[in-house]
């Protein structure tokens, strides 16, 4: 499709008329003293303006009106009325349980709004639902995230993402408040499979780019809180498409006590990487399977269980590779032949509980046990025969396009038997505490980590027929008159084998309060620390222990301004990341004990403005920052593998400005328009400050949804990001210091246009067609303009003029795509 009519594609759906209702739903079950269910039980809102029954399990579904406070209402003879009001956003899924009392206790309206307590403590949120539609290489609540400010990921192919100049390992997820963790091994965006999160399991996503509160965990840049749902009814789902498939199954038992949902994904990433510009034989096997399950044993006391296991075989034969660059006038190629392969496998096996006792009104106690197992191994054998050369630019000829005349030839073998074995065991309490209108949070964990882990990898570089060697081997050469004799060595050599412990304890406490000013104008005040002590230990590794104290605090003020809704925050402290198995272990595969918790400074000034538009919500959140850091860890990127030098030789700052506009720019969506802007620089060894590999200046991110006026269930998609270069890294041997240059600009828009054959109001009464409840049809464009967008360098010599060229490792091309969704 020429770039003309996509622009016309684009611009008929982003400017189409609307119509779309502006709801939100709330279901549950309602339950009386003994916790058995209630039939019959009248669920209204705003006064009898809408309103359903529960069933015969005493479950219900209501559609309420979005951005507004509504008051439910549930009615039953001889039980006292429940009376809630929420807020929710449009599309939000809300669950309450209410239970009904018989005695004369009069119940109190609970004034329940979760946008405005989230708002208080710097927490973004969206829809799951978004993460569900909304089109990408990898859909999900990462590839949302990666259109919020502030948040940068460069490679479509991945699901790791970096925030305010950190790097994939300073990040935070949870899933119903359970740490999750992600595998060691990964080198490159298309090995890495499927990401912890389902969002076909998610009910509620929330997330923070910094200046979190002192309950979350001991890390430098973000926090990311996946609530599961727990379904009242029947559920299932299929998604399939030629990158995979997906399907869920939930339910709940008759009494309502068992409730449980299942989810199982198959990720088949051959579809990008055979458009890519090295022909591979690939073959991709990547599934797992998640369930959450909880029991109510009676009304104070629930049992949770979270499981996951996931197998990814990556099985990847390349065979040839060009790529052409260089200028107009000098155009340059690069040709590979390959020979032999790569067999990975990263294979985790992840099983929780979580107890939650709510003893009293006042006090609710959480305890949390959970083991998770990884095994990787990373097997190849890859002998690549390059050459440069000349390339043919005479337009008409049989062979425009390809090499002339070689300049340079050389060949690359790379070898690796790189094997882990992590398993790390969790056991954990947690408090809340409400003491008039004061709350205390606190909790505290234990962590014990075992990696066994072997490390086998050399390369060897030949040039012209010469074993190049590594910049660090200096031996006397006095050719021709004397016999050059020295052993032929690897350019590259690491062999390592490790079997580390390490045993942490960690804790927490925080206090929270409202405080009403003059005026109506509220001031809520957050104030807490953090402590972890850790020990490393293991076979022929000297036993280190240290301690970190951690103090945090936000303070937020909502002025009673009658005609303006605006909020202000200020929100940071001393935060640090002790180092994981990752972190301790240097270039050469040596751990070292001694690698102390990197410190950060943070401080995060905000504003939330929400107003209408257009007779729409819209909200304006902005946030500056800057963090001062100590004990930097450096590290290099290469694609998706980190690799640090074990030691607490740099400090580094970041700073930038994030701004997001979200609202109906279209009634009844949700779409956002992101723009951030970030400076961060690390200093090595007092040799001056230099540009961190995750500097990523700019940022722009858009993430639209719309439909067309006259046919509303047909839907269009957009996700549109624009990020300015990376450093482009340096040669393994080289000193970063020499190679500063920045990749080129990273521009990619993904389309998805919907047709939604069956939904609520078009049901099917008889057919084939009568067991859904919704059923979509789409197509898919990815890098609908066909960017070529490059995450790292290949680095190679020209043996005849000495130049070294950095060529570019390009991402995937345009790329098309069909999707069914259906759900039952």
């Amino acid at each position: 499709m020429k770039t003309k009519h996509l622009l016309q594609f684009l611009f008929f759906f982003a400017f189409t008329g609307f119509i779309s209702a502006q709801t939100a739903t709330v279901k549950g079950i309602v339950f009386d003293d003994n916790q058995e269910t209630l039939p019959g039980v009248n669920v209204t809102y705003n006064n009898g303006a809408g309103g359903t029954q529960t069933d015969l399990n005493g479950v219900f579904v209501l559609e309420i009106p979005a951005n507004q406070e509504v008051k439910l209402v549930f009615s039953y003879v001889s039980f006292k009325n429940v009376e809630l009001t929420v807020s929710l956003a449009p599309n939000e899924d809300f669950q309450v349980n209410p239970s009904m009392k018989t005695d004369e206790v009069q119940i109190g309206e609970v004034i329940l709004d979760v946008k405005k307590r989230k708002r208080i403590e710097g927490i973004q949120s969206f829809s799951p639902e978004v993460a569900r539609v909304m089109v990408g290489a990898n859909p999900g609540v990462e590839n949302v995230l990666t259109s919020l400010p502030g948040v940068n990921n460069n490679n479509e192919l991945s699901t790791q993402y970096a925030v305010r100049g950190g790097n994939y390992d300073e990040n935070l997820v949870y899933v119903n408040e359970i740490e999750v963790y992600r595998p060691f091994l990964i080198r490159s965006g298309q090995q890495e499979g499927l990401s912890f999160v389902n969002s076909d399991l998610t009910s509620n996503v929330d997330f923070s780019a910094g200046g979190f509160q002192a309950k979350y965990g001991d890390k430098l840049s973000s926090v990311l809180d996946i609530t599961y749902r727990q379904p009242s009814d029947f559920e299932a789902s299929i998604d399939a498409s030629l990158l995979g498939a997906n399907a869920s199954l939930g339910g709940k038992s008759k009494n309502g006590r068992l409730r449980g949902i299942v989810g199982l994904r198959y990720r088949d990433n051959s579809l990008f990487v055979d458009a890519k510009q090295t022909e591979t034989n690939f073959r991709p096997k990547f599934a797992d399977a998640q369930t959450y399950f909880t029991y109510k044993f009676s009304k104070k006391f629930e049992l949770g269980f979270l499981g996951n296991i996931s197998i990814n075989d990556y099985d990847y034969e390349p065979v040839t590779r060009q790529t052409n660059f260089g200028t107009i006038t000098d155009p340059v190629a690069l040709v590979v032949f390959y020979e032999g392969q790569e067999e990975d496998r990263y294979n985790t096996y992840f099983g929780a509980m979580k107890g939650t006792y709510v003893a009293s009104e006042n006090y609710t106690a959480k305890f949390i046990g959970s083991i998770y197992q990884t095994t990787e191994q990373e097997h190849f054998d890859i002998q690549a025969q390059y050459l440069l050369g000349q390339v043919n630019t005479n337009i008409g000829d049989e062979d425009l396009g390809e090499v002339e005349f070689a300049e340079g030839i050389g060949s690359q073998l790379t070898h690796a038997r790189n094997d882990l074995d992590a398993l790390i065991i969790n056991a954990q309490h947690k408090g809340t505490l409400n003491i008039d209108d004061h709350t205390i949070e606190y909790g505290i964990k234990y962590t014990h980590e075992d990696i066994r882990d072997r490390v086998r990898e050399f390369e060897v570089i030949d040039s012209a027929g010469f074993s190049i060697r590594p910049p660090i081997v200096d031996l006397p050469n006095n050719q021709p008159y004397e016999p050059y004799d020295a052993p032929i060595v690897p350019f590259i050599s690491i062999r390592a084998q490790n079997n580390a412990q390490i045993d942490r304890i960690s804790g927490f406490a925080q206090w929270s309060k409202l405080v009403e000013l003059k005026g109506d104008s509220k001031l809520w005040l957050n104030a807490g620390v953090r402590s972890q002590n850790w020990t490393v230990s293991g076979d022929g590794i000297q036993s280190e222990t240290q301690t970190v104290v951690s103090p945090r605090a936000q303070i937020t003020l909502k002025p009673n301004w009658k005609e303006t809704d605006m909020l202000f925050r200020l929100s940071g402290g001393l935060y640090h990341q002790p180092p994981f198995y990752r972190e301790l272990r240097d270039s050469t595969g040596t751990v070292r004990p001694g690698v102390k918790a990197q410190q950060s400074i943070h401080v995060v000034l905000g504003n939330d403005y929400s107003f209408d538009l257009w007779g729409r919500p819209f909200r304006l959140n902005s946030e500056v920052y800057y963090k001062k850091l100590t004990d930097v860890n450096p590290y290099t990127l290469e694609n998706v593998r980190i690799r640090y030098r074990a030691r607490n030789n740099a400090e580094a700052f970041a700073y930038g400005l994030d701004v997001r506009l979200a609202g109906e720019f279209v009634p009844g969506t949700e779409s956002w328009i992101s723009l951030g802007y970030l400076k961060t620089e690390e200093n090595i060894d007092d040799r001056g400050y230099i540009a961190r590999p995750t500097d990523q200046r700019l940022k722009i991110g858009v993430l639209f949804q719309d439909y067309v006026k006259v046919i509303p269930d047909l839907k269009m998609y957009l996700n549109l990001v624009y990020n300015t270069g990376l450093p482009g890294g340096s040669p393994s041997y080289a000193d970063p210091y020499d190679f500063q240059n920045r990749l080129r600009d990273y521009r990619r828009a993904d389309i998805g246009v919907n047709y939604v054959l069956i939904h609520d109001k078009k049901r099917k009464d008889s057919g084939v067609f009568k067991p859904f409840k919704e059923l979509t049809l789409g197509a898919e464009i990815f890098n609908i303009f066909d960017v070529r967008n490059s995450i790292t360098n290949t680095f190679v010599r020209d043996v005849y003029t000495k130049v070294q060229y950095s060529i570019p490792n390009f991402l995937t091309p345009r790329v098309f795509n069909v999707r069914v969704t259906a759900k039952f």
